[in-house]
């Protein structure tokens, strides 16, 4: 009998689950996409139960896919967009208020008064305040959903990433816990001591019964249940989406780097057992958590990436999807002088300034649409500078960049990336290293792969991209972009 692993991917605009090979071969996806909410400027929602939905639905899709494959399914592992935050009711497992996005900037003002808090918390935590991580959230819903105060008095409140509902909903409401990474993205959760802060938790008033136990990444997450799923599997595995990209790229050396272009794009290097804190603004995050012992990361978080290509197909009607676009930026000899800074919801690393909003500049009589598709192509290679030039300055300079996610098919991308970086660009065979990584550390868990260096074999390259342009033509161009730049930071 074939035995596979599976990584539920639950992501910002689509929720999947892929049936891996123990050899890390995605043998089948099942995708479903939800819908997105913008009940305010700024702000962004995901209904709860829509997340739930789609995940049962692609899950059971690819349990049916294994059972006509003549296979068996050994563990599950979970990996998901990152700081959204859902408050639930333990008896009845209903959500008090939709999934508040790590996009929304809703807690803008609230985050300004306690600037002050800063340099505490950013000792604690690693983080920066800012409405992107979970804790303003939290806030905000105990503080304007009256039916929060009512559970938690009952003591039948609970918070949760989603990774945390997922677990508990797929366990039938047994487990309610998350791992290291996710913890770590809170601004709650003490990195240095690995746990809950009680002084950060009084400071947002938070109470500590409503945060989920915190396990290492590779670890016993209890088994889906029956009644929901049909079948009891083990959950072995649970990673924040963007250190499961980087577990699944094999960035397991110290130095090693990933660059993801999802949604979002995120920059993280591992630097080992030691915990760097920036000069230059960047996160330090945990990467991994085995055995009790954290690996630590720097991170550089950009809000859009993919964001961008999906506001011209959705909002602007210049693509009808993402493929084209690749073809689009191919047919302009250059930019035309247009720029544009996406900073839809602020701009995060390394200006970290929640008041930016987007900008089109260098506009003539000459520029047509084609111009605004490849500026927000080229966007997002320079906001990838701006984060690999806070780590050159922090000391940090990457020889290799190892990318993935659903931008760097674009061959073209992924090549103006290694220009502008002036770095080497790896992409790997494997695209989907973001469910691939927790599908990895799920086998770590039960004994499939023995070791890290067993799982660095699976690992393999699809191309290479190495810097193609001059210095003058670089220079001129990231002129252009920081010219831009410095009109949108208020």
């Amino acid at each position: 009998m074939k035995k596979f692993l599976v990584a539920i991917d639950q992501g910002t605009t689509s929720s999947r689950a892929i049936l891996f090979s123990l050899s890390g071969k995605p043998i089948y996806t099942s995708q479903k996409e939800f819908k997105q909410y913008f009940p305010k400027n700024g702000w962004v929602e995901h209904n709860p139960n829509e997340i739930w939905s789609t995940v049962k639905k692609v899950l059971l899709d690819v349990i049916t896919k294994s059972k006509k494959l003549k296979g068996k399914i050994i563990s599950i592992g979970i990996t998901n967009q990152r700081e959204t935050t859902i408050l639930w009711d333990k008896k009845t497992g209903k959500h008090i208020y939709n999934a508040i996005v790590w996009q929304d900037r809703r807690t803008e003002e609230y985050c300004k008064k306690i600037k002050n808090k800063e340099n505490l918390i950013r000792k604690k935590t690693g983080l920066f305040i800012d409405p992107y991580f979970s804790a303003t959230k939290i806030k905000w819903i105990l503080k304007n959903v009256p039916k929060a105060n009512n559970l938690l008095k009952k003591k039948r409140l609970l918070f949760g990433t989603i990774d945390s509902f997922l677990t508990w909903k797929l366990t039938g409401g047994k487990v309610h816990a998350t791992d290291a990474t996710n913890a770590s993205r809170t601004m709650l959760f003490n990195i240095n001591k690995n746990n809950w802060d009680n002084e950060i938790l009084k400071i947002f008033k938070i109470n500590k019964n409503i945060l989920p136990i915190v396990k290492n990444s590779a670890d016993d997450f209890g088994y889906t249940s029956k009644k929901i799923i049909g079948e009891k599997i083990s959950i072995s595995a649970v990673l924040g989406d963007q250190q499961a990209a980087a577990f699944g790229q094999a960035c397991f050396e110290k130095g090693s780097v990933k660059s993801t272009y999802g949604t979002g794009a995120f920059v993280i290097m591992n630097t080992g057992n030691k915990k760097l804190i920036s000069k230059n603004k960047l996160l330090t995050t945990i990467c991994y958590r085995l055995n009790n012992k954290n690996t630590f990361a720097l991170e550089g978080s950009i809000f859009v990436a993919g964001a961008g290509v999906q506001w011209l197909r959705d909002k602007i009607g210049l693509i009808n999807n993402a493929y084209e676009t690749e073809k689009i930026v191919k047919s302009k000899e250059n930019n035309n002088g247009v720029y544009i800074v996406p900073a839809f919801t602020g701009l995060g690393a390394p200006y970290w300034s929640s008041s930016s909003r987007g900008l089109i500049t260098g506009l003539t009589r000459n520029s047509d649409w084609k111009d605004l598709v490849r500026a927000i192509i080229e966007s997002v290679a320079y906001q990838s500078y701006d984060l690999f030039e806070s780590m050159r300055k922090d000391g940090l300079k990457p020889k290799i960049v190892k990318v993935d996610g659903g931008m760097v098919i674009n061959n073209w991308f992924s090549q103006f990336l290694s220009n502008i970086i002036d770095t080497k660009v790896l992409r790997p065979k494997v695209k989907e290293t973001t469910a691939l990584g927790v599908a990895f550390m799920a086998g770590l868990k039960i004994g499939v792969y023995k070791s890290l260096s067993d799982i660095s074999n699976y690992w393999k390259i699809d191309k290479k991209f190495t810097p193609k342009i001059s210095k003058s033509n670089r220079t001129k161009l990231l002129k252009g972009w920081q010219q831009a730049i410095r009109k949108t930071l208020v």
